[in-house]
């Protein structure tokens, strides 16, 4: 392990050990299965540890459709694929759930030694001040029953930034580290949600700190809405778009950031890869990596 490793031999203290095996990059890269669209799992799992990942987030319709094939394939076959490939299943995103329905998707990632699930918050939206405050309190308030759930089986609820969610703004990022009543919910940081301004977003993770249990590699670039040449497209990887990750990155090994980093994008429509084959996927991957890497020295 070299200067900037995220995770060195001597674990820093943090909520709980929900990273992986750290690559040979100082990252706890964590691959999202849906960057390859509805590729079988049996293609993506042979693309992991090509991207210096050691673990797979599955995902679920429509973005992919992996968590649905997993419930088709069966956990025992599933297992033994994942133990083929010497990976493991690091996350399961779960955003057409919720976070008050996750009680399956817990028992299963209990069983199959996943330790985060993604979802998003549920609650008004657009408030601010005390009135995101008092929000934020009773959305936590009906948060306690799963994270009870969560405590016994070992799992840590990342609930996402996402613009059209309770949880989208900073504001509303540090009440929900700052109040949450168990660390077993934690924060899945999304700089694609958030205003482009480099300042802003270190400030923010510094704030958050061990709140963090996966920073996208994500920034908004032209945006992943509407159908774009795939140039434009590709901004939301880092290294294409303009947002320098310099910045944030240095800060996560500031604070020991110890959770996943997933280098991520949408794009459109929803479902396809990201680009046309799998090895073109994997190797844009693998720039956006080597760009985190160049970033950090």
């Amino acid at each position: 392990m070299g200067e900037y490793d995220f995770v060195n031999s001597e674990r820093p203290e943090c909520d709980q050990d929900i990273g992986g095996n750290n690559s040979s990059s100082g990252l706890n890269c964590l691959l999202a299965s849906c960057m390859y669209g509805y590729e079988p799992l049996a293609s993506i799992f042979s693309e992991v540890r090509k991207t210096h990942a050691t673990a797979i987030d599955i995902w679920p319709k429509i973005h992919g459709n992996q968590r649905e094939q997993l419930a088709t394939m069966g956990e025992e076959r599933f297992t033994e694929m994942l133990n083929q490939h010497e990976i493991s299943l690091g996350c399961i995103t779960q955003h057409q759930l919720g976070p008050f329905e996750l009680t399956a998707e817990m028992r299963l990632a209990q069983r199959l030694g996943c330790r985060t699930i993604v979802t998003g918050s549920r609650g008004k939206k657009g408030l601010k001040g005390r009135a995101l405050k008092q929000e934020i309190n009773r959305f936590l308030e009906k948060m306690k029953p799963h994270l009870a759930l969560a405590e016994e089986v070992g799992v840590t609820i990342a609930i996402e930034n996402h613009g059209n969610g309770l949880v989208g703004s900073p504001d509303s990022l540090k009440w929900l580290a700052e109040l949450r009543p168990s660390k077993h919910l934690a924060v899945a940081f999304a700089p694609y949600h958030l205003p482009q301004d480099v300042g802003l977003l270190a400030s923010l993770i510094e704030e958050l700190g061990s709140a963090i249990a996966v920073f996208y590699a994500w920034q908004y670039g032209d945006g992943c809405y509407v159908k774009l040449p795939k140039e434009q497209e590709l901004k939301q990887l880092p290294g294409r778009g303009n947002l320098d990750f310099g910045p944030l990155l240095k800060v996560l090994r500031r604070i020991n950031y110890s959770g996943w980093t997933e280098i991520f994008m949408h794009p459109v429509p929803r479902g396809i890869p990201i680009l046309e084959t799998t090895n073109a996927v994997t190797v844009e991957i693998n720039r956006s990596r080597e760009y985190l890497e160049d970033r950090l020295k």
